[in-house]
């Protein structure tokens, strides 16, 4: 595999010959997330990308309970682009860039910035889901802004906006809509009184966090096998639970 390609984009272009070389047939279901993990040697949030970037192509399909099935496709896929940036990719880069961002602006802010950040933080509990997400966005531009560097803010405002532009990272984090309000509220607060408290080891540590959340968070929002273990643990729970109500009712 080419070292010039993203990994994620080496691991979809190898699952996708292997599914057009007829190794993988329509109907048949891939290895296990585990498998493949240990099969290409990369972590988990490079191999969901590199799943979810096929299942954008249509080649594959994930099933709660069935797992990664292949599917009929019609026609060879389109290439997957060399531009494309992924959600764990953006978030990564973010969680680098940002931190180092934050522990920059907390040696630099003052009161009245730190009001504005107390008032963008109170906007994200905004019933709206758009207006609560643009409150998020002009959080993080506006801890740029107090660098007083003009290149950390295009940063930032680009790292950011990539989840409009690249479906692969827009398709991601489209399924974690749902990242608990209460908790990233909570998250912001700790890196504005980390700014408050000018500590730049604090900052950058309260950044660190929250994108490490977020991580987690996509990971969990994309997982297939712990839906399906999920489900099947639940099976035998409601199978043990109603043998046990039968046995009950019968005396036995």
């Amino acid at each position: 595999m080419s070292e010039t390609k993203k990994l994620y984009r080496q691991i979809a272009d190898s699952i996708a010959a292997e599914i057009e070389s007829g190794r993988y047939k329509p109907g048949d279901r891939l290895p296990t997330e585990r498998d493949l993990a240990v099969q290409f040697g990369v972590s988990r949030p490079t191999l969901r990308e590199a799943l979810i970037a096929l299942e954008i192509l249509g080649m594959i399909e994930a099933k709660h309970g069935h797992g990664i099935l292949v599917v009929e496709n019609k026609g060879k896929a389109a290439p997957i682009s060399d531009s494309e940036i992924g959600a764990f990719e953006l978030i990564e880069a973010r969680r680098l860039f940002e931190g180092e961002v934050a522990a920059m602006a907390a040696t630099l802010v003052h009161d009245d910035q730190i009001e504005e950040l107390e008032r963008l933080v109170r906007s994200m509990d905004d019933p709206d889901p758009a207006k609560a997400e643009a409150a998020d966005r002009e959080f993080h531009i506006s801890i740029a802004n107090i660098t007083g560097n003009g290149a950390m803010v295009a940063c930032v405002e680009n790292l950011w906006d990539w989840r409009y532009r690249s479906p692969l990272a827009k398709t991601i984090l489209a399924r974690a809509a749902d990242l608990g309000m209460k908790q990233r509220i909570d998250e912001h607060t700790g890196i504005m009184n980390a700014l408050k408290a000018r500590s730049a080891v604090q900052a950058r540590q309260a950044m660190h966090d929250h994108m490490d959340r977020v991580i987690e968070h996509l990971l969990n929002a994309t997982e297939v096998l712990a839906v399906e273990n999920a489900k099947q643990a639940s099976h035998e729970r409601r199978k043990a639970m109603s043998h046990r109500f039968k046995a009950l009712s019968t005396g036995g």
